[in-house]
């Protein structure tokens, strides 16, 4: 597996990865605001993708977008496609963000995902990952597009 920056022809494997999770996040992929936000990631150089050409995986196998302005960096949005989760490419992604962040001092990294009563909690795992990537639950955030909770989640980079 190989983290890179995303490329340009990179953005129709970011809406395929979109449309794996509306279910949980609600309608992206074909949402202009979310295809404009994917474009201009690219363009700053704030958005990763994790590849593989081992047969058998989708090409592309997660992406990742991410603000970098010190001294709050944000993680805005990280899928991992279904076949390749539990292998290790959000972690990969995760440390590609984080070595970013630490080049660009030390700070505070937030990501917003789902709140503990959201069926996706559970189910994407995503609570857990972060927890294990040593973020701590903070405070609730607003609600998704879907309408499901969401909750901050924070950790200190050095």
């Amino acid at each position: 597996m190989i983290v890179r920056p995303a490329r340009e022809q990179d953005a129709p494997g970011f809406l395929d990865l979109a449309a794996q999770v509306e279910t949980w996040f609600g309608p992206m992929a074909e949402d202009p605001g979310f295809r404009s936000a994917v474009a201009k990631n690219i363009r700053r150089g704030t958005a990763l993708v994790a590849y593989s050409p081992e047969p058998g995986l989708p090409a592309l196998l997660g992406g990742l977008l991410f603000g970098a302005k010190s001294p709050t960096y944000h993680v805005h949005w990280l899928v991992v496609t279904e076949q390749a989760r539990g292998r290790g490419v959000g972690r990969a992604l995760m440390a590609e963000a984080m070595r970013r962040f630490a080049d660009d001092g030390p700070g505070t990294v937030e990501v917003v995902t789902f709140g503990a009563d959201h069926p996706g909690a559970v189910a994407s795992g995503a609570r857990v990952f972060y927890e294990r990537l040593g973020f701590t639950p903070a405070e609730p955030a607003e609600p998704g597009p879907e309408g499901g909770s969401r909750q901050v989640y924070r950790r200190s980079v050095d």
